[in-house]
């Protein structure tokens, strides 16, 4: 039987349950790390590049869990995550620091819901503003203090726009993004789908940061971008629910699988 949200995140499930917001989970990664905190840490205590499939079940384990778990599950994932980021500290960053957190959260709502406005249109205004409310609790389920996430969307967008703005990409944050773009060992299927995923991922990105990480954009691109898109919007809504939400129902399954066994569904940094 399909999960059912949890009734704090009934509207973030419209856009959470759609499998195709895993397109933008190389373009979160880069914008979390192109804060250099963030980058840092990634380059010096995580072999994610090398373990992509492990790592983006992390991801999805947390994500899906916030969105669908009940209150016993969400503490023992929020558990997990805890203990893995408090090893995660040096000089200058900490993985549990809240407003490093608070970026992380920011960088999976703009993702998922530029992917979900692409595909399906805008939200109405008041469905917006819900699933952006219920979306902070990606950063509060952690340490981001509720006063932390910004207030409303124009209040994000600003914050957003700062952040962008202020931000310098780093050589800890290129060598991370070229081998998660480049990976030398990871399945064939992940191989395959790599170049697909480098062109929706610097399509995706602002462009200065696009930029500082080295991937080259141009109107040729940018006119293919727009025309894989207009014919995305066309064909996925399209799709039958249960498959559009099979990555849901797959990763809910597996984690619940794990914690029955008394194995973790969270994976170390």
């Amino acid at each position: 039987m399909p999960s059912r949200p949890r009734a704090e995140s009934a509207a973030m499930h419209r856009v959470v349950r759609e499998g195709a917001i895993l397109a933008g989970g190389a373009r979160a990664i880069l914008l979390q790390i192109a804060v250099p905190g963030i980058g840092r840490g990634v380059h010096e205590h995580s072999d994610f590049a090398y373990r992509p499939v492990e790592r983006l079940r992390t991801t999805l384990t947390y994500v899906y869990c916030m969105t669908y778990g009940t209150d016993e599950e969400v503490r023992t994932v929020t558990r997990l995550v805890n203990r893995v980021h408090g090893k995660v500290r040096g000089p200058g960053y900490r993985a549990i620091d809240p407003e490093l957190q608070l970026w992380v959260a920011a960088t999976l709502y703009d993702t998922a819901t530029l992917l979900h406005e692409r595909l399906f249109g805008p939200l109405d205004e008041e469905t917006a503003d819900r699933v952006y409310q219920e979306y902070a609790v990606l950063g509060t389920a952690l340490q981001v203090p509720p006063e932390l996430w910004p207030a409303d969307r124009a209040a994000f967008r600003a914050y957003w726009d700062d952040v962008v703005a202020t931000t310098e990409v780093t050589d800890d944050a290129r060598a991370v993004a070229h081998d998660l773009l480049h990976p030398s060992v990871a399945p064939r299927w992940v191989r395959l789908s790599m170049p697909l995923l480098r062109f929706l991922t610097a399509g995706m990105l602002p462009p200065r940061l696009r930029a500082e990480f080295g991937l080259t954009w141009d109107r040729r691109r940018q006119r293919r971008y727009d025309a894989l898109f207009a014919v995305a919007a066309r064909i996925y809504p399209k799709l039958p629910p249960a498959l559009r939400e099979a990555p849901k129902e797959h990763y809910l399954r597996q984690m619940r699988r794990l914690i029955a066994r008394g194995r973790e569904p969270i994976s170390a940094a």
